[in-house]
């Protein structure tokens, strides 16, 4: 019997990926009620580990039953964490923010979407100015479908007086979302997912939305605040407040592919 227990290379590079996947779990599920539940499962997997390592066979049997059939029922409730997840893989934030030390990814992952920037920055402005609330969305790869039936079908292409319109006051279409796809708004009044982990208290419904939209799906959302008139900016299932027309433009840029974009 060997004295001493045998460590390998790979066994280190194990732990690390492992602590990395838990870091990862814990920043995506960081002020949801989930992350209550994942740690449950994780002690409950260590101590699985520890009664199995023992040979204590009727405990790790009954753990280990318990944790095959949970994995199921874990896949079912946490069905938009892991879209969230998989998402974050398909476009890791790295690409976005360190994209210009790594061109050779940047290529790989970039792509440009077809929008009116000025049209939609115009409309913000305009309406930021007026008090007029409004949600947009901006679809990129993923295009939203399962929401468009929730609204009515527009099916116009973008213009800057057809956005002020929908969310007029008045308007029968003004509350919901607005989703843009290929420069065309496909539909208006949309219901969206509201997000489920805590936010500030400035948070309105429309922002709570927004970002309900983007941490489910790679969409940018824009909210304009009814009571404030104040701008603010969605990506990431992240939001940022009190954001003045020429950021609103440079994120877009960024966010849709459109920097270095020449007008038509």
């Amino acid at each position: 019997m060997p004295l001493f227990i045998h460590i390998r290379l790979l066994d280190f590079i194990d732990v690390f990926l492992v602590a990395v996947l838990l870091f990862v779990l814990y920043r995506m599920l960081k002020g949801t009620r989930a992350i209550g539940i994942i740690v449950g499962l994780v002690g409950l997997f260590m101590f699985w580990k520890i009664f199995d390592a023992l040979h204590m066979e009727l405990l790790s049997q009954i753990l280990g039953a318990f944790i095959s059939v949970g994995l199921v029922a874990l896949i079912i409730i946490f069905q938009p964490e892991i879209r969230q997840f998989l998402l974050a893989l398909g476009r890791p934030r790295i690409i976005n923010k360190y994209g210009a030390r790594l061109p050779f990814l940047t290529a790989l992952f970039h792509e440009k979407y077809e929008l009116d920037l000025e049209a939609i920055v115009s409309a913000c402005r305009h309406m930021s100015e007026h008090y007029t609330g409004a949600l947009i969305v901006l679809t990129r790869r993923n295009e939203l479908y399962n929401y468009l039936g929730t609204g009515q079908l527009v099916e116009a292409k973008v213009s800057s007086s057809l956005l002020e319109n929908i969310f007029f006051k008045n308007s029968p279409l003004h509350d919901g979302a607005v989703i843009i796809t290929d420069n065309r708004i496909k539909a208006a009044s949309v219901i969206l997912p509201i997000t489920k982990k805590k936010v500030t208290k400035r948070a309105g419904l429309r922002h709570r939305a927004a970002i309900g939209i983007t941490e489910t799906s790679d969409a940018v959302a824009i909210v304009v605040s009814e009571e404030t008139g104040r701008i603010s900016y969605s990506v990431d299932g992240e939001i940022d407040f009190d954001v003045d027309a020429a950021v609103l433009q440079m994120r877009l840029n960024m966010d849709m592919g459109l920097k270095g974009q020449e007008k038509e």
